[in-house]
């Protein structure tokens, strides 16, 4: 498997990451362990998840999926030093969305003790927190840093102002910078990454892995209309793809599809691949064979005239 550097980080990723949102929440332990194998079995080798997750799954309490990642760790045939593990901190986990220095040196070691490891390969800000100064976040990272708790670091949801102000913050007062930039990315989401930002990301070379990248799923082609969401989990969340733009984006992968005989979400993960600055898409899997369809993705490669449709189904 191809591996691509990730940015600044001394990282490197394979071009697929699984998203681990839905370990304790539409998969189970057992099946969370299956894909976790299978991911690593193909020759994939990062994990992104978040110390929210889930949290919103009635019982859970956020962590969820840090613990179970952190029990396939401590079985698991692969080596610790085989796995980029990603996680997150500042979501609301009963405080509020909060980036201060008190809050992020504890919530890293929950984080630690849920994911069985004394080390997180990346470690990011999950949301901007306007209350809190870029240089007392990025403080407390350069301590982590130090005590070799976290080897790099990164953040989701920065808009290019945002993460040009952190750039100016880290340099004036001599602190590590964001070397990953986490954006909601893909076919149908596309205005808030392209333009300003990903050329921001280009130009500082930022690693960025992408979230969303199949829509909630919507990018898969298995929902095709209200009624194919309704008692889904993701049901909410789908429903608002379900315009004329996203009908659009499904009949040029439908289109694609009939070409290469690729599957819709392996399409839409490769147009990613293709894509300015984008070092590797996120996307989950809960079960086996769509596990097989994302590692299919990494290996497939779009001629100019499909990237051209889909790019224009999209727009």
């Amino acid at each position: 498997m191809e591996m691509r550097r990730l940015g600044k980080t001394g990282l490197s990723v394979a071009p697929i990451v699984i998203g681990g949102n839905v370990f304790g929440w539409t998969a189970d332990e057992k099946t969370s362990f299956a894909i976790l194998d299978a991911f690593f079995d193909a020759g994939l080798n990062t994990i992104d998840t978040a110390d929210v997750y889930s949290a919103w799954v009635p019982g859970n309490k956020g962590g969820d999926s840090e613990e179970i990642i952190g029990r396939w760790l401590s079985q698991a045939k692969v080596s610790r030093d085989k796995a980029v593990i990603v996680t997150k901190v500042g979501s609301d986990m009963g405080q509020g969305k909060t980036l201060k220095e008190t809050y992020i040196l504890k919530a890293v070691e929950d984080s630690l003790r849920r994911l069985q490891t004394d080390y997180i390969d990346l470690y990011l800000s999950h949301w901007p927190d306007e209350d809190t100064p870029h240089e007392e976040t990025l403080g407390a990272y350069a301590k982590l840093k130090q005590q070799g708790k976290i080897r790099a670091i990164g953040c989701s949801n920065y808009d290019a102002k945002l993460l040009q102000a952190s750039f100016d913050a880290a340099e004036k007062a001599g602190l590590p910078r964001y070397d990953v930039l986490q954006p909601e990315y893909n076919l149908y989401e596309r205005a808030s990454f392209e333009g300003p930002l990903a050329d921001l990301c280009v130009k500082e070379d930022i690693g960025v892995i992408t979230y969303f990248s199949l829509a909630a799923g919507f990018l898969t082609g298995k929902y095709r209309s209200k009624s194919d969401t309704q008692g889904r989990a993701r049901e909410g969340r789908v429903s608002k793809y379900l315009d004329d733009k996203g009908l659009r984006i499904l009949a040029a992968l439908d289109r694609v599809s009939a070409e290469t005989g690729a599957k819709p979400a392996e399409i839409s993960l490769a147009w990613l691949l293709r894509k300015k600055g984008v070092t590797a898409p996120i996307a989950s899997a809960t079960s086996l064979s769509q596990l097989e369809s994302l590692a299919k993705s990494a290996t497939l490669a779009l001629s100019d005239d499909a990237m051209a449709l889909l790019d224009q189904a999209g727009a």
